[in-house]
């Protein structure tokens, strides 16, 4: 998660952290390299997993589970075949259709249901369209690297400095020196990975700028999934991931970049 911790963390927990932190992001930018099948892959299998914990946060029924893994799945496979506009559409189609059928049988999760398959499924679809676009290694890259620099850089100026709390009543640990840290930290990454790949960011007018942006909006991401668990009465997501938890809780901050970076650089290369 992108954020900031303000009180101690166990020596062997931020080991278990570290290591895994660095073993996804060694995963992650190998899946990137290799594109195709093998990134697809991994993107439809983070995804899924990332469903799979939201209906379990939120205590859907498990034929609603599935059927919701169905249309993630179905909308990751066009987005990998080369049409986003019929993934856009099997995965919004499919929350609509589903939320309104299961509004027959559980009103109050129904909402969830819909809003689960769009939070998962659409960030999935945008990383596989940039993966897809001329210099997507490259593009792909750049957008993880910044929320990963984002967490990094945030953590560790917060367990660094402390001070002021960011939002205690959502996240009571994160604080604004952690987001200043992770701010800082993305825009340094965002022009180094810039200027070093040849990256056109007009649309942005300078790449630190990006990386400022992008690590506000990971933030947020960090925020709405804090504030979900806590309404729902769950500490993490999960706990596939020692040291984060699960895996909603490792890729929260890059579901609205991911978005944005995909939306960004779609319009820009038209």
């Amino acid at each position: 998660m992108a954020g900031a911790r303000a009180v101690s963390t166990p020596r062997g927990r931020l080991g278990g952290r570290v290591v895994t932190g660095l073993l996804l992001i060694v995963l992650a930018t190998a899946a990137v390299w290799a594109g195709g099948a093998v990134f697809g892959a991994l993107v439809a299998l983070a995804v899924l997993l990332m469903f799979a914990e939201w209906a379990v946060m939120h205590e859907i029924e498990r034929r609603f589970r599935l059927a919701g893994m169905a249309v993630i799945a179905a909308a990751v496979m066009f987005a990998y075949l080369g049409v986003p506009d019929r993934a856009l559409f099997v995965a919004a189609g499919g929350a609509v259709l589903l939320g309104v059928f299961a509004r027959n049988f559980d009103r109050q999760r129904a909402g969830w249901i819909a809003a689960g398959i769009l939070y998962c499924a659409l960030p999935g679809i945008a990383l596989i369209v940039l993966r897809g676009l001329p210099g997507g290694f490259e593009i792909t890259l750049w957008t993880l690297a910044i929320v990963w620099a984002t967490d990094i850089f945030a953590f560790f100026a917060g367990r660094a400095i402390g001070g002021p709390k960011l939002a205690p009543a959502i996240s009571p640990n994160k604080t604004w020196a952690g987001l200043a840290g992770g701010m800082a930290g993305a825009a340094l990454v965002s022009y180094v990975i810039a200027r070093e790949a040849g990256i056109s960011l007009a649309l942005f007018d300078y790449a630190w700028i990006a990386g400022l942006v992008f690590a506000v909006v990971a933030q947020g991401g960090d925020l709405f999934e804090s504030w979900m668990k806590r309404a729902a009465g769950v500490k993490d997501s999960g706990a596939l991931l020692p040291g984060h938890g699960g895996v909603l809780d490792r890729l929260d901050g890059l579901v609205p970049v991911a978005l944005l970076s995909g939306l960004g650089f779609a319009v820009a290369l038209r």
